[in-house]
């Protein structure tokens, strides 16, 4: 697989080799970071439009270029159960090993923006520490998919940790074993994206196969990594109860603890199905509580959907009105103040 180049031949000059290839005959690589395995023809890209084969060897061609940078809520995210309400300052570059037709952030996922800045990872670890007094946990790599930005995040993420600052990612989890266990080491946080629990949507309208989502997300889990998991209920697309419900089988067979995120669908990029029908979300919210204990609603703004409620007893522990985040029954160890049911993990 693979696409047109992006910029001159001669750029390699000042580019980062790229991780996780092989050299092929005929000036050819194959890219090893995600589960699309491009092979790669000289001068050419692959399906992410970032890693470009110069001279038989792959590079980057987005390493430090940075699209938006902004301080966030740690709930936009969206994480519910890491540090609530705090804030981390959030990183873009461009670039996405999908093409998913409804994406929100098509200009900087699909297509390099106008204007990027360059930066190192020590300037990226320098202004997080200069917001830790704003409140700031650490660095999330977000907003067009950081896999495809490995080598940055990557060393960026091991600055990070030895500053005692949290790297966060939001991914759609479409990276081999070897890399992913290569970063998990550095990584305190994933939102990752399940999109769909039907490979035919999967395919046909992002580009790839729910199955190696799946396997990151129990990988993430299993090393000991907070994870929470996001899908977008997209009309006429993975609107199916049915499916939703294997879904919600599924990640509860790896931990009923992990926190759902459904959010609702609006119409962008290239895709044009009307918004999805609050009543869907909330029928698919009561599905979702008989296998996994913390479900939340996006994209609802409704308190009672976005609130954090304790599995054991009911009570109420966390109140959440958009981003304004109140803790009222959470003990300073992340549990229950009514039971003593352990809620938040401790970092």
């Amino acid at each position: 697989m693979s696409t047109n180049e992006y910029g001159s031949v001669h750029e390699f000059i000042k580019l980062k080799e790229a991780m996780f290839y092989e050299q092929l005959g005929n000036n050819m690589v194959k890219c090893g970071l995600c589960p699309h395995n491009c092979v790669i023809k000289e001068n050419s890209v692959g399906v992410c439009k970032v890693r470009k084969n110069v001279n038989g060897k792959l590079y980057s061609l987005n390493y430090g270029e940075v699209s938006s940078i902004a301080l966030d809520p740690i709930e936009k995210k969206p994480l519910f159960h890491f540090y609530p309400g705090g804030s981390i300052i959030s990183v873009g570059t461009w670039g996405c090993n999908f093409r998913c037709q409804f994406c929100q952030n098509w200009e900087i996922s699909q297509q390099r923006p106008s204007y990027v800045k360059k930066i190192t990872p020590e300037d990226l670890v320098d202004i997080a520490k200069e917001y830790i007094h704003e409140g700031n946990i650490g660095i999330a790599y977000t907003y067009s998919e950081p896999i495809v930005w490995y080598e940055f995040v990557y060393e960026t993420a091991k600055l990070a940790k030895a500053k005692n600052l949290k790297n966060v990612l939001v991914t759609n989890g479409y990276i081999n074993d070897q890399p992913l266990e290569e970063l998990i080491p550095f990584i305190d946080a994933m939102n990752i994206d399940l999109k769909a629990f039907n490979n035919e949507f999967y395919q046909k309208v992002c580009g790839g196969r729910y199955e190696d989502v799946l396997r990151a997300i129990e990988k993430v889990h299993n090393a000991g990594v907070h994870v929470e998991v996001t899908t977008l209920i997209v009309t006429g697309g993975n609107d199916n109860f049915d499916e939703l419900e294997e879904e919600f089988k599924a990640l509860a067979k790896i931990s009923s603890d992990i926190p759902l995120h459904l959010s609702r669908y609006h119409p962008a990029y290239r895709y044009g199905e009307p918004p999805t029908r609050v009543e869907f979300l909330i029928e698919a919210y009561k599905l979702a509580k008989k296998y996994l204990n913390y479900v939340y609603l996006g994209n609802v703004w409704d308190e009672r959907y976005e609130s954090t409620y304790c599995p054991k007893c009911g009570s109420l522990v966390i109140i959440r009105r958009g981003y304004d985040v109140r803790i009222i029954n959470l003990d300073e160890e992340g549990r229950c103040k009514v039971c003593n049911n352990q809620i938040l993990k401790k970092s």
